[in-house]
């Protein structure tokens, strides 16, 4: 009646670390986000790293702040911890992943206490790749946590404004929204600070959710692709189309080139700040989400294609 469930060594799907599993886990990184309950966006494969080269360097877009994922289809050893703490010092990364086939208890430990040792600012994961067949079946992965820093630990030690933990609940409250009732992102924490950013499904362009200094809740897309111009050539070829990006929306778009910055924007707007009533919150954050559903679905296609073409004619 059932079927036989077996483990499968890496190595038989990914032969080779460097030209086998670090692409596919580059092409794949929103899984490892998920069972971390993150956002990550792929900046750089095979990362310089003084002499070294690092496997994977991403961003966590809902804290903008840098990580390295270095990885191996074996159990941990002490060479890969070294070349783990090298990579986060030489890249200043705040979250670091250590992936592989499995993790010895001496390097959990590591792990763990470096989680208690340092600020609340920098994160330790240690994750477990596993892959399985149910009799001769395809093959599935799953990411297994393993290690990640003790909340209360870090929670200790941090010091959040008042502001700041307002901030931090209103995100909290409209991420898990947007996760458990959209599907529209995989974080998990919400960060005390006006802002979050979720991935468009393609690296340099988010969405984002904002409040603004002048007493504004901000729904946008964020385009920063890393230069000018080809931030100006997504931006453009989207204002060729505004006509019928507004009439999809039924509404006008804000379109702000920031000419004085590197990136671009298309924005919408409402009244109000992280200081409004309860109510008056809980409407900015289901106008947020409408917002960022509807920015999504419009736009979602055809800024994929833009940033395409436009990394293409670098």
């Amino acid at each position: 009646m059932f079927g036989e469930i077996r483990n499968v060594a890496l190595r038989e799907i990914w032969p080779r670390e460097a030209s086998d599993f670090t692409p596919w886990l580059a092409d794949n990184i929103e899984e490892l986000a998920k069972a971390l309950g993150m956002e990550l966006e792929l900046i750089e494969r095979e990362a310089d790293i003084g002499d070294f080269s690092l496997d994977i360097l991403a961003k966590d877009l809902g804290s903008s702040k840098s990580v390295v994922i270095e990885n191996q289809l074996t159990q941990t050893d002490h060479d890969h911890l070294g070349k783990l703490l090298t990579y986060a010092a030489g890249s200043n990364a705040s979250i670091v992943i250590w992936i592989s086939e499995s993790i010895r208890d001496e390097h959990r430990q590591a792990l763990d206490w470096l989680n208690q040792r340092t600020d609340s600012e920098t994160a330790f994961f240690g994750v477990v790749v596993e892959v399985i067949r149910i009799d001769d079946s395809r093959p599935a992965f799953n990411f297994k946590l393993v290690v990640s820093p003790n909340e209360w630990q870090k929670n200790k030690k941090r010091q959040t404004s008042i502001k700041g933990g307002n901030y931090q609940a209103y995100f909290q409250s409209l991420i898990d929204d947007l996760r458990e009732k959209h599907k529209f992102t995989s974080a998990k924490a919400g960060q005390p600070q006006n802002w979050y950013s979720f991935s468009s499904g393609t690296s340099g362009i988010v969405y984002g959710a904002n409040f603004t200094q002048d007493n504004k809740a901000r729904a946008e897309l964020y385009i920063d692709l890393g230069s000018k111009e080809k931030n100006r050539f997504v931006f453009n070829e989207l204002e060729k189309r505004k006509e019928d990006i507004e009439s999809n929306l039924g509404e006008e778009i804000s379109w702000e080139r920031l000419d004085n910055k590197r990136a671009s924007r298309l924005a919408l707007y409402i009244d109000g700040s992280i200081e409004s009533s309860g109510q008056d919150l809980e409407n900015i954050k289901i106008w947020h989400i409408e917002k960022l559903l509807k920015l999504k679905e419009v736009l979602g296609k055809q800024v994929i294609l833009l940033a395409k073409q436009a990394n293409k004619n670098k």
